[in-house]
């Protein structure tokens, strides 16, 4: 191996320190969640937790595991993820892939619009009555289940669309030209061809859809009526509010905080189980997706 110049071997140095420091500072909350859940009462509110739990307790995650709401907004979150992932997935992908084609017509009046949303919004308002007017017709055709308009209505993002769209660019036609040639019709070609050479961009986006959905709470808030429907982000915010509301709270081996901290946990376990399996898929992804040659 080469021996290293000193400016080099400065930047070297410089660059692993700050990339260790910011790991530190990015694994430190989820650490500190998981001390707060784990830690007593009166270590809590003593401040005595910084990094490692104190007076070891486990009634925090107790309490959550007899929460029959809990599990319910858990399933509620399971639901909206795994069909809202897939809902946008197969609505991404078959958008991304005609916006692709240059035989389009008004190929790029389409491009340009979808773009356009990406610079302006409509803003809160048209698009609360959007959502709404989709409730009224969803309830039309009897639909009652607000979970559904979190999935559907909900199911789309101009930027995950752009990038699925120019990872379908960065396919050579060549290989369409050969597989129109053996007979392959426009389903074929997506199906066959393109979805195919574009798994990497495709895992990447759905771990953005994924992700989006899991942590979703605005507007899941704002659309749900019936609280037995609250995905779990909902659940979390309405226990937060009501400890705060609470004068005396009531007496327990963990502090009413770490009933929170507790949920927090169990809500990213999920994605911390499924991140690993994708993420060799997602610095790819990107890059195919966000350069255009």
């Amino acid at each position: 191996m080469k021996r290293l110049d000193i400016t080099e071997l400065v930047f070297k140095v410089i660059s692993y320190t700050f990339l260790t420091m910011f790991a530190i500072f990015c694994l430190y909350p989820f650490i500190y969640a998981i001390s707060a859940a784990l830690s007593g009462r009166s270590a809590y509110y003593m401040g005595e937790v910084v990094l490692f739990p104190v007076d070891l307790q486990f009634g925090a995650f107790y309490e959550i595991m007899m929460a029959k709401r809990f599990w319910v907004s858990y399933a509620n979150t399971l639901f909206v993820t795994f069909y809202g992932t897939i809902w946008a997935l197969v609505t991404s992908v078959m958008g991304a892939y005609a916006l692709s084609k240059g035989r389009l017509l008004f190929k790029r009046a389409f491009n340009f619009f979808l773009v356009f949303t990406l610079w302006f919004t409509a803003g809160l308002v048209p698009q609360f009555l959007n959502y709404k007017a989709t409730q009224n017709i969803f309830g039309m055709i009897g639909i009652h289940d607000d979970k559904w308009l979190v999935v559907i209505a909900m199911g789309m993002a101009a930027f995950n669309v752009v990038l699925l769209r120019n990872a379908f660019e960065g396919i050579p036609g060549e290989i369409e030209e050969a597989a129109i040639v053996d007979g392959a019709n426009e389903v074929q070609l997506l199906t066959k061809v393109y979805v195919p050479m574009s798994k990497s961009a495709i895992a990447t986006v759905g771990l953005f859809f994924a992700i989006s959905r899991w942590n979703g709470y605005f507007w899941a808030r704002a659309m749900t009526r019936n609280r037995n429907e609250w995905p779990l982000q909902v659940y979390i915010r309405e226990q937060m509010e009501e400890i705060l509301r609470q004068e005396l709270p009531v007496e327990t081996v963990y502090a009413p905080n770490s009933l929170i901290y507790a949920m927090i946990v169990c809500a990213i376990i999920p994605i911390i189980i499924i991140y690993p399996y994708i993420q060799k898929y997602f610095a790819k992804g990107v890059n195919v997706g966000g350069v255009k040659e």
